[in-house]
Order: structure tokens, then sequence, then C-alpha cells
């Protein structure tokens, strides 16, 4: 590995999978490491899609240290664009110093003019050193667990509970497995994401993940009878339990699946000692934002920069009327055809 000096004397270093476990050691000891700073991403992306990760880490002469996972997703028509970090929640520069995530950013930025990118995005959870107004419409959802579930039973809203109830009176049951686990959840997976106008990602991402994590990735299911309504992936990071995708069949909801099946994921990681449960993050008033709150979880807020290079202009907002005309066409395909066509697109969406 080849270290480049910054101009304020920080060695920045290029990192990649063959310095894993010195990655995963510096990620262990810094308190705002995410989820998302994990060093299997890289070969989780680019084994499913393909995608160059840039993995950058840095020292200095006190003993600080620090890390910026990204991604080169080169786009079809759209162009180039280096991501920290694509599909998830969180990213940006995690480090001991400013000076260290300063450099870090530098040294990124440097990366994305040599890789012809047209723009870096960094998802934060903190304010950067930057010229450039992030978005702050997300936010992030996690709640404190007791080790005790009942204490965090008694806490819970009285419709909450209600809900939880009427989940079991209906015949819902939890299972909770590994990969074995992965088909049943990726048809209601591809199914909900067709409703809500959203390509859905290859199941090979998702068995990737499971690959990668191993035992601390699970599929939780939600069933009724033999039939499969609903699932969560669970990723265990640190002293936190992460859900990045969870779905359930529409035509299932007054059964309230989703109740259950959140509250037998809590409670499984209260009895695992987990301190932290991390719903990921949605837009302020949103639904998903209103499901995760009823929980009694807290915000914290996010800070997603978008910052244009090599001379591009910065790009245009992602949403719009566009992108309202292809969810209300890709709503009305069939699912067949959008279990066929959507990883090919969502490969390059890097939200």
């Amino acid at each position: 590995m080849t270290a480049h000096a910054a101009s304020n004397g920080v060695q920045v270093i290029g990192g990649d999978t063959s310095a894993a476990e010195a990655w995963r050691g510096v990620v262990s000891v810094l308190d705002e490491s995410r989820l998302a700073h994990s060093v299997e991403w890289a070969t989780i992306i680019r084994q499913a899609y393909g995608h160059r990760p840039i993995y950058l880490a840095a020292d200095d002469a006190t003993g600080g240290a620090g890390v910026l996972p990204a991604v080169i997703v080169r786009r079809p028509l759209l162009g180039t664009v280096v991501t920290s970090m694509p599909f998830l929640d969180g990213g940006g520069p995690c480090s001991s110093s400013e000076a260290l995530s300063d450099a870090l950013v530098a040294r990124l930025m440097g990366e994305a003019v040599r890789a012809g990118a047209g723009s870096v995005e960094l998802r934060c959870a903190r304010r950067l050193n930057l010229d450039a107004q992030p978005a702050e419409h997300k936010v992030m959802l996690t709640l404190s667990l007791p080790s005790n579930a009942d204490d965090l039973w008694g806490r819970l809203d009285r419709s909450v509970r209600n809900q939880i109830r009427k989940a079991e009176r209906s015949g819902l049951t939890i299972e909770s497995g590994g990969v074995e686990h992965l088909a049943p959840f990726y048809d209601t997976f591809a199914a909900r994401m067709r409703d809500l106008g959203s390509p859905v990602h290859a199941a090979g991402f998702l068995r990737a993940v499971m690959g990668a994590f191993g035992s601390r990735a699970r599929v939780v299911l939600v069933r009724k009878g033999r039939t499969t309504v609903g699932g969560l992936i669970a990723i265990a990071f640190k002293d936190t339990i992460s859900v990045p995708w969870a779905s359930c069949l529409k035509e299932y909801f007054a059964l309230c699946p989703n109740m259950l099946l959140y509250w037998d994921t809590i409670r499984a990681a209260c009895a695992d000692g987990v301190r932290e449960f991390d719903f990921g993050r949605s837009s302020r008033g949103s639904g998903t934002y209103r499901f995760k709150r009823q929980w009694g979880s807290a915000e914290t807020p996010l800070f997603w920069y978008t910052i244009p290079v090599n001379g591009h202009r910065p790009p245009a907002a992602t949403g719009g009327r566009a992108a309202e005309c292809f969810a209300e066409v890709w709503r009305r395909l069939p699912l067949s055809l959008t279990r066929r066509l959507g990883p090919g697109i969502r490969r390059y969406l890097t939200q």
C-alpha cells in the first residue's frame, strides 16, 4: 500500500481489502463508526454489481486514525459518481480528528477527479468542513435497548402493543435464520418494491450480504400459516442491530405483520445484549418516519453532501415529477418483469 502525504502532514493511505483486518481494527475503536464503514461492503458491492471500491485510511503522529469508504459507480447516460456509501444510510469520513477527516475527503476528491467522476456523494452523521451545503431532510432513527425486553414493552405506546397483540391473535408467526430464508424474503421484498415504484436489488446482492457478514446477519420472516407475508434482514455491528431492508405484502397489512416482525427482532436483540436498534434512515414526516418513531426511537440528523468535481455543474436534485412518473409506470408493470429488469437499474441508483 502506498502512503500519500496531505498538505497538513497527515498520511493518507489508499487501502484495499488486503488490509481488511487492519481496517476492522480502526473501525472497531472509533465511536462514530457505523455499519456503512464495515470493510465487508467493498467485497459485497464489487461482487454483486461490479463497482470499484476506493477505501482510504489515515493516521497521524499522535496515534489518531480514520477511514473513508467509497465506491465508484459508472452510470450509463448519467455519468460517474463516487459515493460514500451507495445503497446504505451512512458513510463519509470516520476518524479521531477533524484534520484526519479533512485529509481523507481531500484525497477522495482527488480520486474522483482521476476517475472522471462528475460528483462526490458523502452521507455523514455530522457536518464537514466543506464549502457546500448538505441536504438535511433525512434522519437516522435509533432505539436504545434495555437488557430486559419486558422493560421496553412497558414503555411502548398502548397502540403499538395492541397492534403486536393483533398480529399474534391473527395467527402470524416468526421464523429467524440465515441464507436459507433469503428466497422467501426476496419474494415479498420484490413485490413490495414494485408496489412502491422502486427497482429491487438483485437477489445476488442480498446473498453477498449474507455471505460477507456470516453469523452477524440473519433473515427474519413473518408467516401466516405456510405463507411468507414479510421479512427483514438484520445485521449486527458493534453493539447495534441494523435493519437495512424490510418489507411486508400489502394485502396482509390489516394483520399488522410489520409490528410483530420488528417487535420479535427487537426482543431478540435485547436478549442478545444489544444496546441499540437502528431502524435506518427516513425523511422527516414520512410514513416510514412515523412507523419508526412510534417505537420510541430518537432521531439523529444526517448531512448528505453532493459535491461537483471536474468542472461539472452541481447535479440536479433527485426526485420531482420525472421520478414520480417513473414510479407510477413501474407500479403498473408485471411483477415478473420488475424482478427481471429491476436489478439492472438498481445497481446504478446509489440511494
